[in-house]
């Protein structure tokens, strides 16, 4: 995907915005978000620009992955924290228009309370209906990557 004329994202892993980097390699780089959850909150972002989750090449889902492994580990090793919350928004809630991987120490008694998400249920039948809409699109639909 081509990179936009600015991208605060592709801006740190080039070093021209300064960032406190706590991770990186050929394929990925992790530092500080400067608005932490809590401290020690990482983004984990390709060194590629790539928009969403969707648009990750395939031969980076392995390098972003084992980063993100990594970081979550580190959370609990180097920070004391109990264990960690891992999340990537895809376009809706996405403050930076490049994917990035949040890794956010969490301690019972934190006072995050997760997602205030809203539940709702299915009406007869609709279940089944939206199943059937995701495995067609899972069977018949384009690599979401672009790789074959």
């Amino acid at each position: 995907m081509d990179r936009p004329a600015t991208c605060l994202f592709c801006d740190i892993v080039a070093g021209r915005v300064p960032a406190e980097v706590v991770w990186g390699s050929e394929h990925v780089v992790g530092f500080l978000d400067h608005r932490p959850v809590f401290k020690g909150h990482v983004l984990l972002v390709p060194r590629l620009h790539v928009v969403t989750l969707p648009d990750l090449p395939a031969r980076l889902r392995d390098p972003f992955l084992d980063a993100g492994q990594r970081l979550a580990a580190a959370m609990v090793d180097g920070l004391g924290a109990q264990g960690s919350f891992v999340a990537v928004n895809n376009t809706v809630s996405q403050s930076v228009p490049h994917l990035h991987l949040h890794v956010v120490p969490r301690t019972k008694g934190d006072g995050l309370r997760g997602f205030f998400w809203p539940r709702t249920r299915y009406a007869d039948g609709e279940q089944e209906a939206y199943a059937a809409r995701l495995r067609a699109a899972l069977d018949g639909g384009p690599d979401p990557a672009g790789e074959g």
